[in-house]
């Protein structure tokens, strides 16, 4: 739905963005209420109907299921199910999936953007966020970081850094104080990091062990980490 189409010449490219919706799909993003957003202001990313001829027309013996997934949260739009923004210049970034937001204290934040701010530390080869149970607040964000090959430091060191990091870039409100440095991070054989297991094993909820999963045993470890964790209130 977006890229940097080959024209006369490609267009700058900017950092985390695919480019520009591509033509024939007509991106807005959109509020909760199904109104449209500003440039830089986040919201659900979707596609005004038509869609191009051909293009994501059903699930396969599931017109019902498609319908409902799709085209009902906001009529006239097809839901990607992602969250994300257009900027000034009508450049695309996606922050992530529209369930991968926590709820603290009655902010709504995107992980996605949290993951941009972790992911920029100098010592981090690849984070996850997710949210974890918190009493008072609802949901808290809690960070897991795999250290880049080489960096010598103490975690609790890289932790501090990165509230600093989350605090300047997001605001005190997103009450980023939590990280733990792992050795890896659940996946899939195709590379995809397990976020929704993950959030499962934080909210003490039962879960299975999906079926793409590279290493199952990591989940454990994951685990180990996530539930010994004892959060005091905030």
């Amino acid at each position: 739905m977006a890229a940097n189409c080959m024209g006369v010449e490609p267009l700058p490219v900017k950092p985390g963005s695919p480019t520009k919706p591509v033509p024939g799909y007509d991106v807005k993003i959109l509020s909760e209420s199904g109104e449209p957003r500003g440039s830089n202001a986040e919201g659900a990313v979707t596609v005004r109907l038509p869609l191009p001829p051909g293009t994501l027309a059903t699930l396969w013996q599931a017109d019902d299921r498609f319908v409902e997934s799709y085209m009902t949260a906001f009529p006239g739009y097809y839901t990607t199910g992602d969250g994300g923004y257009v900027d000034e210049d009508g450049y695309l970034f996606v922050m992530g999936r529209v369930d991968d937001v926590i709820n603290v204290a009655g902010h709504r934040l995107s992980t996605g953007a949290l993951e941009e701010v972790v992911a920029s530390h100098a010592d981090v080869a690849e984070c996850a966020v997710i949210g974890v149970p918190d009493e008072i607040k609802g949901q808290v964000p809690f960070g897991l970081v795999v250290l880049k090959a080489g960096a010598e430091r103490d975690p609790s060191d890289v932790g501090a850094e990165l509230v600093e990091m989350v605090r300047s870039r997001i605001g005190a409100f997103a009450c980023y104080r939590e990280t733990r440095v792992v050795e890896r991070l659940p996946k899939t054989r195709s590379g995809k990091i397990l976020r929704g297991t993950m959030r499962a094993i934080a909210a003490g909820r039962e879960y299975g062990v999906p079926s793409t999963i590279d290493d199952p045993a990591v989940l454990d470890e994951i685990e180990l980490v996530v539930r010994g964790t004892q959060r005091a209130p905030l």
